[in-house]
């Protein structure tokens, strides 16, 4: 049943902190793929230059606030997985952005090499223990 007899196709203002809830597929215009870029899971981001603090003079302000958030992030390199745990969003929402961000220069991309990838036998060993549970 609805709130206060209200139909399902009315916006929901959550409350006055959270304010209107917004839709994942809206952040991103509806694209499922970042434009540029594969983003794994453990791929460090970083900005590439220092944003200003958000109460500072120009700087951020063209993009979204979510991408906002996520270049001021990332003054420190962050995983792509803690940058969608910090801003609560879904992790390919997030990965969109971070396309958006590097094809607009904003943010570079350290990806995970082979060495920092764990090796097949450890997956192996990981479920033969799991198995044994």
């Amino acid at each position: 049943m609805t709130a206060a007899g209200r139909g399902h196709d009315e916006d929901v203002w959550v409350d006055d902190e959270a304010g209107p809830v917004v839709r994942p597929y809206a952040m991103t215009r509806g694209r499922t793929r970042p434009v540029r870029g594969t983003f794994d899971l453990i791929s460090m981001v970083v900005a590439t230059r220092n944003p200003p603090a958000a109460d500072a003079g120009p700087g951020l302000e063209h993009l979204p606030p979510e991408q906002q958030a996520i270049v001021r992030r990332c003054r420190e390199p962050l995983s792509v997985a803690e940058i969608s745990a910090h801003l609560n969003l879904p992790l390919g929402t997030v990965r969109v952005m971070l396309g958006d961000l590097l094809d607009a220069g904003l943010i570079r991309i350290h990806d995970p090499g082979p060495a920092d990838q764990p090796h097949s036998r450890l997956y192996e060993a990981l479920i033969d223990g799991l198995r044994q549970l």
